[in-house]
């Protein structure tokens, strides 16, 4: 049966975390509090922690979130605009505008809530990479074992 946490229980247990949190030492707050410094440390490390990044978590989520439902609230006032300019005469150009904000805003959401990935660059067919591995292969020349040794790893980095 495991025993009941000390800190969790006692009356100051909200002065107790409040130290902790502000990187008080353990022994310093098992000394004002009256608790060992174990006791202090296990809380920390099975309560304490455990519940500060689930706050962490959480915060991050409602930051992301707002920053999605403010993207969704800008771009319903551009689409709200391109309708109101679309039928007018002469207003071509901010149509055009409002059509390319709104293309760059669901880009960006879509960013956001990883619908698109992250582009990839294949290294392999740059020319900076063909020089690299020509250079490598001319310095090896000298040492054929570790130049055909050098050229396979390197041929089997550019197979997909």
């Amino acid at each position: 049966m495991s025993r009941t946490c000390t800190i969790c229980s006692h009356e100051k247990r909200g002065d107790i975390e409040a130290a902790v949190v502000a990187g008080t030492s353990y022994r310093d707050i098992a000394r004002r509090f009256e608790t060992s410094k174990d006791a202090i440390a296990r809380h920390a490390s099975e309560h304490i922690r455990a519940s500060l990044r689930a706050s962490e978590v959480v915060k991050e989520e409602a930051r992301g979130l707002d920053v999605v439902k403010q993207l969704k609230d800008i771009n319903a006032t551009t689409l709200a605009i391109l309708a109101s300019v679309k039928s007018e005469t002469g207003k071509e150009f901010l149509a055009l505008q409002a059509i390319d904000r709104v293309c760059k805003q669901l880009e960006l959401q879509a960013k956001l809530l990883g619908d698109i990935d992250a582009p990839q660059v294949n290294i392999f067919v740059t020319a900076e990479w063909h020089s690299i591995r020509t250079t490598i292969v001319a310095a090896l020349s000298p040492y054929p074992e570790a130049r055909i040794a050098v050229a396979e790893a390197l041929s089997s980095l550019e197979q997909p």
